[in-house]
């Protein structure tokens, strides 16, 4: 009796500690899981917030760049062919640094991607780089063409701008199936 009792005792020890180990096991995968989990959520927070910060950087770029082709309402209520070469000199003047804060937001946005914003972002810095001459052309240059040419050239930049930020709000929209969540 005292052999059966001895191995039922031991019996029960072992089932005890092999159910233990099992809860043990199970617990650090649920723990490690969490963690990994956690951690996933952090890193597309931190992402979705850079990514925040270098769009809203590329948005104001394209804003102050769109300051200075603002100012061809100016030009035309100058009246006069000197006033208006001089307000499109100024204009000139002011638009390449402009340019320069959105090449240095469009490479920004190239490394915090995703690629369908990046290439929205240099679709904006090209169709501003293709602005920037046609303002110089009316310089000196009475001419309607010119005129329509730099028009066209702005709405071509405009698009490609409220492009860029139909991009980024995509991507920066939280969806269901984000592990984040």
């Amino acid at each position: 009796m005292m052999d059966s009792g001895l191995w039922v005792g031991v019996l029960t020890a072992l089932t005890a500690l092999g159910a233990s180990y099992i809860t043990a096991r199970a617990t650090s995968r649920a723990a490690l899981t969490q963690a990994r989990t956690a951690a996933l959520a952090q890193a597309l927070r931190e992402q979705r917030d850079r990514r925040r910060a270098t769009y809203r950087e590329m948005m104001r770029c394209a804003h102050d760049f769109s300051e200075v082709t603002w100012q061809i309402d100016d030009v035309d209520a100058a009246g006069d062919r000197e006033g208006e070469d001089r307000l499109l000199t100024r204009m000139y003047e002011r638009i390449g640094p402009a340019i320069g804060g959105l090449n240095r937001a469009t490479h920004e946005v190239r490394l915090d991607g995703p690629a369908d914003v990046s290439v929205a972002a240099e679709h904006v810095r090209q169709m501003a780089r293709r602005l920037q001459p046609r303002l110089k052309a009316l310089i000196g240059a009475g001419s309607p063409e010119r005129r329509e040419e730099y028009d066209s050239a702005f709405r071509e930049f405009r698009d490609a701008y409220l492009a860029f930020i139909t991009r980024a709000r995509e991507a920066l929209e939280v969806r269901d199936e984000d592990p984040a969540l």
